[in-house]
């Protein structure tokens, strides 16, 4: 099968499209013929050799794809069937023709989805789901501040935060980024690199500050987070773009705040957690991504992409002018 390959950790020309083995299923698991993958930051932080994957877990790039079953492994149980389209979380191996795959993080395509939306949902709309309700403990009325609010996880959290009774506020770097988020339903939008949107978020709460903070940036915006903490707020860090050192009296402020910092990861996360999670979201959100349903969710598509473009692809991620995620189609 063809998959996205680097020979070294480097830039976007590292990478090309080349033949590998196909996998075959094991017990429990399925062989799906990918029709396409959306990109992570996670797989700019892999190829540049700063992000190992899980142990146990392909080399190959790509955390989420869709596509249809080409086979069934021994003791797969269920109602899934050869050819049923599918979408699914993954640890890694969705930039490929085909990847492997417990049964049990499979997703079906809601109704009025094509492939290419279907496979911007599992790690973006799972990640999301994770940060509102397991891990922030989403109440309706609370002020959620989402860092990134134009990334995939921005987005799509914009959307579950207003179906949760929340008020998303969000943080971007662009009037464009920042009026996408809106149209999505963010109450509002500050650019960062043209106000302090910790001021900026204390003036909208009228001093209260905010309930719940996503944090992908880190080191950079500590101060500023604490600073528009509400008490007993909590803050969501999951990931460190804009560095890891931290400098000054984080511990006392978020004390006095009594404020609960608190850290995660997704891929790394064991077997029976993704499996929990993969049947929350299905039972509980998935539904709503149908045409039928009144109160509509939507995957954000900034770009898609062919597989052979994958150099392009990745450099325009690295460029941070997408709004939503960028896809890559596999060829057929």
């Amino acid at each position: 099968m063809l998959a996205v390959h680097f020979d070294e950790p480097g830039g976007p020309e590292k990478l090309y499209l080349t033949e590998v083995a196909k996998p075959s299923p094991v017990e429990g698991e399925v062989l799906l013929k990918v029709s396409a993958s959306a990109l992570n930051r996670a797989d700019l932080l892999q190829r540049q050799g700063q992000y190992a994957p899980p142990p146990g877990a392909s080399s190959i790039l790509g955390l989420e794809a869709s596509g249809h079953i080409a086979e069934l492994g021994p003791a797969c149980r269920g109602h899934w069937k050869i050819g049923d389209p599918a979408m699914v979380l993954l640890p890694g191996g969705g930039q490929a023709q085909y990847v492997t795959v417990p049964a049990e993080f499979l997703m079906p395509i809601p109704a009025g989805l094509t492939l290419s939306q279907a496979a911007a949902i599992p790690e973006a709309w799972l990640t999301a789901f994770q940060l509102l309700h397991l891990l922030g403990n989403v109440q309706a009325g609370d002020f959620v501040l989402i860092h990134a609010g134009s990334s995939g996880v921005g987005t799509a959290a914009i959307q579950l935060a207003r179906m949760a009774g929340a008020i998303p506020l969000v943080t971007a770097g662009s009037q464009h980024k920042l009026q996408m988020a809106e149209k999505l339903g963010a109450a509002a939008g500050f650019n960062y690199k043209e106000e302090d949107f910790s001021e900026a978020a204390l003036k909208f709460t009228k001093g209260a500050g905010v309930n719940l903070i996503l944090d992908c940036i880190g080191g950079s915006y500590w101060e500023k987070n604490v600073s528009c903490l509400a008490l007993d707020g909590r803050w969501i860090l999951y990931g460190l773009m804009g560095g890891t050192d931290v400098s000054g009296p984080l511990f006392s402020k978020l004390l006095f705040k009594r404020g609960s910092l608190i850290t995660t990861l997704l891929r790394s996360r064991d077997k029976k957690y993704k499996q929990r999670l993969v049947e929350a979201f299905t039972k509980q959100i998935l539904p709503h991504f149908s045409t039928e349903s009144p109160q509509r969710l939507l995957p954000v598509l900034d770009r898609v992409y062919p597989a052979a473009a994958i150099q392009e692809a990745h450099a325009y991620m690295e460029s941070n002018k997408n709004v939503g995620k960028i896809v890559l189609e596999l060829p057929q």
